[in-house]
């Protein structure tokens, strides 16, 4: 008995030596497995500490040009405050300018007008110291008033516009062949005749003929003196008829 009792309790210390180690294999899988647990876990602690930092290098990454655009806003700055200081310098010299510009006309007018002034004045002048001449010329020129010119035309041909012998005008002086028209013509001077109340007066057909002024041609050939079919009379030329002015009698 005693024999069979030391086999069991030694079986007995051998399978718990043989089942130890299987147990002890069984266990070390599990160990094993937390390790492996453990360093996966590593990496995402790993991610979630470096995520911060990665969106922080995201947003100055982001934040990069518009720093940059900042800091070149920046470096520009006093260039552009120059440019402003300089433009407002100049501001008012182009202002200048243009009014200068916008008053060249008007000042290159004004010299003109200067330059023209003294022109004017002569003119004026020169108006002025002609102005009797004319006006006494206006004076002839309506004392001649009934001058009559009949241009190419024979003394024959015009003979309608003579009185008839014998006709007298509105003051009685009557007109005769014997004394006044074509076939007694003459020649009479710048100083002859006489001077009376003022006119030049010439003796003709027993008459004192004057005019308010005389043409120059009157001195220059033969003149005789007729009555006109109206009853006025007129001294004509005697080689040129359509040469003629009007006369009066004193």
């Amino acid at each position: 008995m005693k024999p069979m009792g030391m086999i069991n309790v030694a079986a007995l210390f051998l399978l718990l030596g043989m089942a130890a180690p299987a147990l002890a294999g069984q266990e070390k899988p599990g160990e094993k497995a937390k390790p492996a647990q453990q360093q996966q876990a590593k990496p995402e602690r790993q991610q979630q500490a470096q995520a911060p930092k990665q969106q922080q290098q995201h947003q100055q990454q982001a934040q990069a040009p518009k720093q940059q655009q900042q800091r070149q806003q920046q470096a520009q700055a006093p260039k552009q405050q120059q440019q402003q200081r300089q433009q407002q310098a100049r501001a008012p010299k182009q202002q200048q300018q243009h009014q200068q510009q916008a008053q060249a006309p008007k000042q290159q007018q004004q010299r003109q007008q200067q330059a023209q002034a003294p022109k004017q004045q002569q003119q004026q002048r020169q108006q002025q110291a002609r102005a009797p001449k004319q006006q006494q010329q206006q004076a002839r020129s309506t004392k001649q008033a009934h001058v009559q010119q009949v241009k190419g035309q024979p003394h024959e041909q015009a003979q309608g516009q003579w009185a008839h012998n014998g006709q007298k005008d509105s003051r009685g002086h009557e007109y005769t062949e014997s004394r006044f028209g074509r076939d007694h013509h003459a020649r009479f001077e710048e100083n002859g005749g006489r001077f009376y109340e003022g006119r030049r007066e010439y003796s003709y057909g027993g008459y004192w003929f004057y005019a308010g002024a005389y043409p120059a041609w009157f001195y220059q050939q033969q003149v005789y003196f007729i009555m006109g079919a109206d009853g006025l009379w007129y001294a004509v030329a005697y080689d040129n008829p359509s040469l003629m002015f009007q006369v009066n009698i004193g």
